[in-house]
């Protein structure tokens, strides 16, 4: 009973956000707010420019790499548990397939900004 209150009261909520957004939204938005850039200065040339592939590959591999220390934080509690070293061969395992991700990056040039 108590789960179909909540529930009730999260809709009756949630329907009277949306009623009330529609209702106060500005339906027509200045030129300001529809041009590509709002620092006030006027664009220079298109904004749907096309990003360079390399710069979303060298945002992976950070992200990848960044994400690591998650993998190395339970190193430290692993040497209390029962099987130690199965967890650290898992962690090596791991930073191999790293290491040779990074590795045939960079000997394949995904690394370099210009050609």
């Amino acid at each position: 009973m108590d789960l179909l209150i909540m529930f009730s009261m999260a809709s009756i909520t949630a329907t009277i956000l949306i009623i009330s957004n529609l209702t106060m939204a500005e339906a027509s938005p200045d030129p300001e707010k529809l041009s590509p850039y709002e620092c006030g200065f006027d664009p220079l040339g298109s904004a749907r420019l096309p990003l360079s592939i390399r710069f979303f590959m060298i945002a992976i591999l950070f992200l990848l790499f960044d994400l690591e220390i998650a993998i190395l934080l339970p190193l430290t509690w692993s040497t209390h548990t029962f099987h130690p070293t199965k967890t650290i061969t898992c962690i090596i395992a791991i930073f191999l397939l790293l290491f040779i991700g990074l590795m045939y990056e960079w000997l394949h040039g995904g690394l370099e900004w210009a050609e």
